[in-house]
Parts: C-alpha cells; structure tokens; sequence
C-alpha cells in the first residue's frame, strides 16, 4: 500500500484503518488529504481480504471540513473554483457506498460541513459523546456539493436537516444518536473499543451477502420503494462464502 502523507494506514485481520493525521489543524480536508482518501478507498475496495473500512480522525477531530485556509483563493460565488476538489470528494463517497467493504465512520471528535457530508456517506456512523457534529455550510457562505442536502435528510428527517443547516449549530454525540444521525454515540474512552465489537460481530457474516445488501440498500436509498422492490426481486448476486454454513445447518440446530 502506498506511503500516505496526510493520512495514516494499517490494514490487519480483514480490516483496514484510517486515521486523518492532520491533528494541527483539526484534520481539515486538504486537496493532498481528499485525494489520499479517495486513493486508500479506491484500493481498499479491490482488496477481497478486507471486510470493514474504519476512517477515524487524530488528536480532538475526526476532521473541522474542507480546509477553507487552503482552498480560499478558489471560492467563487459560493462555490470552489477548484472543482478537482470537489470532484475528487465525490469519487471518495462513490467508492464508498459502491465498494463491497463495510465502512465505518469512527467519529472521535469535531466534524463540520464537508467532513459532515462525507461522514453521511458511511455505511455506519459511531460517535464520542463528546463529539461535535453540524453542517456549517450556511455560516461561511458556502453551498454544499458532497450530498449534505439529500443525505441528512435522510438521516434525520427534512425539517430536522433544515434546522441543522440554517442554524449553522453543532449537535453533540448524544443528541446525534437520538436523532439518527449516527448508529450510537458512547464516551471517547470507549470508542475504539465499541467499534471494534461491531467489526468482529460483522465479520462473523458473510461478507458476500453484506456486499450483496448494501448494493439493495443503496439502491432502494437512490432510486425509491417501488423501483427498490423490483431490484431486490430481481437480483441474482453469487453468494458462495456460507455454503458449509447452510450445508451443516440441520447438524447444527
């Protein structure tokens, strides 16, 4: 795997790690950051011995959003300018919600505006209670283009998304749990931990048929109920990684 500067890597018993190492400046997602991720994710999902994709953050964030020191000179009318940036955090969420891995967002701290839009774009979403997670967007002027206005909607509801957006106001760990924003929220001390008994749990799956339901889910998530219904049906996906399992099902019971 290639040496990262901006981020750091290890990969172990089926699953795969990223820690956003930027910790001077709360991880802000640099154009060098945003391509490495979208690289380590690229590669990631072609790797058939990783099961889970874990993205975590150093120091106090998992990342403060689009490092707005380094991409200043490019705003526009709202917009970056510099729209390999932006097409290059789209790619990073495309591969994730397309790659077979589950992936998971470790939240350990501050998360705003774009590393907001990219944490929505996990499979799964664990957070510190101490954590701090809100979409700035509408604080600096800036529109969202990574799926801030589909996703959170569809997380929390539209009028809470609106609220959340218009207000510009961060939400802790805890509240983001009760309102669906994330899978579950418990103290930073007990993150990695927490996490890390959702990875061996699912790795107790079958890996095929995970890569095959994330497919439906997304779909459904995309493209509506009726259309998501036919594509179930439809679906003839090779699930070969249980086959002892269903064999010794009766010698098991």
């Amino acid at each position: 795997m290639t040496t990262y500067q901006d981020i750091l890597f290890s990969q172990e018993a089926g699953v795969a790690k990223v820690t956003l190492n930027r910790p001077s400046v709360l991880n802000a997602l640099s154009p060098n950051l945003i391509a490495e991720l979208a690289d380590v994710a690229r590669k990631v999902s072609l790797d058939e011995s990783i099961k889970v994709f874990v993205v975590t953050g150093a120091g106090r964030a998992w990342s403060a959003g689009v490092d707005l020191k380094a991409l200043n000179e490019s705003i526009e009318g709202g917009h970056f300018s510099n729209f390999e940036v932006m097409e290059m955090g789209a790619a990073f969420i495309l591969t994730l919600q397309a790659m077979p891995q589950v992936t998971i967002a470790q939240v350990n701290g501050h998360c705003y505006t774009g590393a907001t839009e990219l944490m929505l774009a996990f499979d799964l979403v664990y957070a510190a209670d101490e954590a701090q997670i809100g979409d700035t967007h509408t604080k600096w002027g800036i529109a969202p283009k990574w799926g801030m206005t589909q996703r959170l909607q569809q997380k929390v509801g539209l009028m809470k998304a609106m609220e959340l957006s218009f207000t510009a106001q961060p939400v802790s760990g805890k509240e983001a749990e009760r309102i669906g924003l994330v899978n579950k929220s418990v103290p930073l001390a007990e993150l990695e931990t927490t996490v890390n008994q959702v990875i061996e749990t699912i790795k107790g799956n079958s890996a095929q048929t995970i890569a095959a339901m994330k497919n439906m889910y997304y779909f459904g998530a995309q493209h509506g109920l009726h259309r998501g219904l036919e594509y179930e049906w439809q679906a003839d996906f090779k699930i070969t990684d249980r086959e002892e399992f269903l064999r010794n099902f009766e010698k098991n019971k």
